[in-house]
């Protein structure tokens, strides 16, 4: 009976991967699966079904029920500043390079609910290159990306991650970046006002535009090595010469066929140039 139980999951899971392709188009066949498969069956039993087979029939005629799907299939966890000696080895590393520059395009890459592009804009307006800069943020989460687009979290947020924001290098204070009432913290104009937020599918869409710096943490250990290839070389080709890209700490270039265009300025923080031209 066990078995019969795993292979009849395992039916569900495919059905519902092929449903999101041909119904809706979007591609979750090389996505890790045993993640996958966790959070569809927590996004079906949140959606109050009792069973992945169940919401099949919803997904396949109720398109509103799409940005639901989506929202619950991403995975939003991010924090301000997280792990801040990244942050700290772009400030002391990364960015005194790309000062050089005339021009800066950024593309941060599963931006989630904002907190890390605005982490890595702070420092950038600290770094006094802010005012050349511009940042794209994208995800495939619509919801995400509008709270990330409102600026606005819990005042509390400030105070949890002053500490983080030292340790990445600040030198200032975090609440200076904000405005702060009625137990909310909003992000400065002057900060919103360098970044755009736009839906991207790293699965099936293009490159985004040319940039110097890509940052992309915590995304690609989701996908199957298929996949991350795919994304992997479309970082590459969206990255300009000599430009950067930084991953999260579980994940690596090296088994990618872009491994030979990157050189690592820290490999232990997953930071690398691209040492030629485009593949």
């Amino acid at each position: 009976m066990p078995a019969k139980s795993a292979s009849i999951h395992s039916i569900e899971l495919d059905l519902f991967i092929e449903a999101m392709t041909r119904r809706h188009g979007y591609d979750f066949s090389n996505y890790a699966r045993a993640s996958l498969k966790r959070r569809v069956a927590g996004l079906a039993q949140k959606l109050g079904f009792a069973s992945v087979a169940e919401l099949l029939p919803r997904l396949l005629y109720d398109g509103d029920l799409l940005p639901e799907i989506l929202a619950g299939l991403s995975v939003p966890v991010t924090k301000m500043f997280r792990d801040p000696m990244v942050f700290k080895a772009m400030v002391e590393t990364l960015l005194p390079m790309l000062a050089t520059y005339p021009r800066l395009n950024i593309w941060q890459a599963g931006c989630a609910t904002g907190e890390e592009v605005y982490s890595l804009a702070i420092l950038l307006e600290e770094a006094g290159l802010l005012h050349k800069a511009q940042i794209y943020a994208t995800d495939i989460n619509d919801a995400a990306l509008a709270k990330a687009e409102e600026g606005i979290f819990p005042a509390k947020m400030v105070e949890e991650h002053a500490d983080n924001y030292l340790h990445a290098g600040g030198t200032r204070t975090l609440a200076s970046h904000f405005s702060l009432g009625y137990g909310f913290a909003k992000v400065s104009g002057a900060i919103k006002d360098h970044i755009s937020f736009a839906h991207h599918n790293l699965v099936s869409d293009g490159v985004f535009c040319e940039v110097n710096l890509v940052v992309c943490r915590n995304v690609l250990i989701y996908f199957d090595r298929h996949l991350q290839d795919r994304v992997l070389g479309l970082f590459e080709t969206s990255l300009s010469r000599g430009g950067f890209l930084c991953l999260g700490s579980k994940e690596n270039i090296a088994f990618s066929a872009a491994a030979p265009h990157f050189t690592p300025v820290n490999a232990a923080l997953r930071l690398y140039k691209k040492s030629g031209g485009t593949s």
